[in-house]
């Protein structure tokens, strides 16, 4: 692929506006008007900051956009890039988490391939030799003796498949599934799900249980959108994989409140989609933590640096910043870093509210959401 940089991202005789902020949408609002059906399929991951019910406001946004390739270059739960895809785009992603890309291997590289029956029989057959790293080591912090040991017993046989994508598949399904069976979704806190049993369905099924009709959603959730998409893990500043038209970045922020460290409550995922190769558990923690892995954007020292580096490498395509206003920088010095680059800045705003975290965090969390587009 080739960046587009004498091509107009915008016909200069229908400018976009600075937008003023609107409201939140009523759900009922969500995905109508034009929004593409395949992206509906997607398998919403309850991730931290995730943009998934902001995926009809972007999907206005970037449409007006002339673009035919898109790097999504902080992929996160993948939900934008599948968005991307599904508007039949060349979609790259990219992750330093290797949760993340394999979640985008599993729904974005994938040209439609499905984990057979075949093959999920095959992942759940016994076999005396897998290890059982995952029962030893989270004995008692997450889920039942049982989970634990089916864990490892996939984490064992899905090597043993012989399509990545087909591997990819069955690893986001797992991951899908830990998420879904552990209260609140996140692994900052110790505890058997039986014992936050409050009656829901998620907390009742066993881990083998959601494994299986996750392997079918994200069966269902897999299509061919006729492009050679990719998806790859690694630090953004090291991306040597190509040029595309436009370049989305939703990249972590310095909080103005509370911390957005993804290792802090997603450790184990990360952990399991690598069944921990590489990484270095620390024992003094209840949880067994994993150590944090360093990103400039996440301090105050570092950050303003770290969007103008950003900026400066994707110089040559349409910029499109995703930002709330609970970060730092502001406003209005991203726009002054992306104007060193791009003539023109334009910024929509929207409210949002993450519901994420205790009460007192979620009602911190009212927000307005920024979509910050350079172009030309």
């Amino acid at each position: 692929m080739k960046p587009t940089s004498n091509r107009r991202a915008l016909p200069r005789d229908r400018p976009l506006e600075i937008a003023e902020p609107v409201p939140e949408p009523a759900q009922s609002e969500l995905f109508q008007g034009g929004f593409p059906p395949q992206a509906h399929q997607y398998p919403q991951l309850r991730f931290m900051g995730s943009k998934y019910r902001l995926l009809p406001w972007i999907h206005k946004v970037v449409s007006r956009l002339t673009f035919d390739s898109a790097f999504d270059a902080f992929s996160g739960s993948g939900c934008v890039a599948y968005l991307l895809k599904a508007m039949g785009k060349q979609v790259l992603t990219n992750d330093f988490l290797n949760m993340s890309a394999t979640v985008a291997k599993a729904l974005i590289e994938n040209p439609g391939t499905t984990l057979s029956r075949e093959s999920l029989e095959a992942l759940l057959v016994h076999d005396s030799r897998h290890r059982r790293f995952i029962e030893h080591t989270f004995a008692g912090i997450f889920y039942t003796p049982q989970d634990l040991r089916f864990l490892d017993l996939v984490s064992w046989n899905v090597r043993k498949l012989d399509s990545p994508c087909e591997q990819a598949i069955a690893v986001a399904a797992l991951i899908r599934s830990c998420v879904k069976r552990q209260p609140r979704g996140v692994f900052t806190i110790a505890g058997d799900p039986e014992h936050y049993n409050d009656g829901r369905r998620d907390l009742q099924l066993s881990l083998k249980e959601h494994f299986i009709e996750q392997v079918g959603v994200y069966n269902a959730a897999s299509f061919d959108n006729g492009q050679a998409n990719q998806a790859h893990q690694g630090d953004i500043f090291e991306w040597k994989n190509g040029a595309a038209d436009l370049v989305y970045m939703d990249p972590p922020y310095v909080p103005r409140a509370d911390d957005n460290c993804y290792i802090k409550r997603y450790h184990f995922l990360e952990g399991l989609s690598c069944y921990w190769e590489g990484l270095n558990i620390m024992q003094e923690t209840r949880v067994k933590k994993i150590e944090k892995r360093y990103t400039p954007f996440s301090y105050r020292r570092t950050a303003i640096e770290a969007f103008d580096q950003l900026f400066r490498q994707f110089a040559d395509s349409t910029l499109v910043l995703s930002y709330s206003s609970n970060g730092y920088p502001d406003l209005a010095e991203l726009r002054q870093l992306i104007r060193r680059y791009k003539r023109s800045v334009d910024v929509f705003a929207r409210g949002h509210r993450y519901h994420f975290g205790t009460h007192a965090a979620v009602e911190r969390a009212q927000v307005q959401e920024y979509l910050i587009v350079g172009y030309e």
